[in-house]
Parts: structure tokens; C-alpha cells; sequence
């Protein structure tokens, strides 16, 4: 399965791996490289624990464009 993920650096410099197709599916790294090892292994137990739980495995995500 492939998963967008979104990463986006911290006031600490870590570097912050969400997958906003799996509630709660957050991780993070020193490097990009890491955090997107990390998230990898979060998408793997969100996804076991989500159908372990009878849950829905992802939520509907859609792109939108926004005029700003």
C-alpha cells in the first residue's frame, strides 16, 4: 500500500512524519530519512492495531485547492 505522508520540521529541529489517512498515525526523526523510516513502522502498527479493533484501516482523504 502506498500512504502520503506529510513532513514538516519542528521548533526543535526534528523533523514531524504524519499520515493523515490514518488518525493518529504520527512519528518523527532527526532526518528526514529517519522520520520516514519511523512513519513506515507507525503506518505498519496503526494498521494492525486499527483492524485488531474492528476500525476502519484509513479515513477518506481528498486534495482541495484553496484560492489565498
Amino acid at each position: 500500500m502506498k500512504f502520503i505522508v506529510n513532513l514538516e520540521r519542528d521548533e526543535t529541529g526534528m523533523i514531524i512524519a504524519e499520515c493523515p489517512a490514518i488518525p493518529g498515525c504520527v512519528s518523527q526523526g532527526q532526518t528526514e530519512s529517519e522520520a520516514l523510516t519511523n512513519i513506515r513502522e507507525a503506518i505498519a502498527g496503526c494498521l494492525e492495531a486499527r483492524q485488531a479493533n474492528g476500525m476502519p484501516l484509513t479515513v477518506a482523504t481528498r486534495e482541495v485547492e484553496v484560492g489565498v
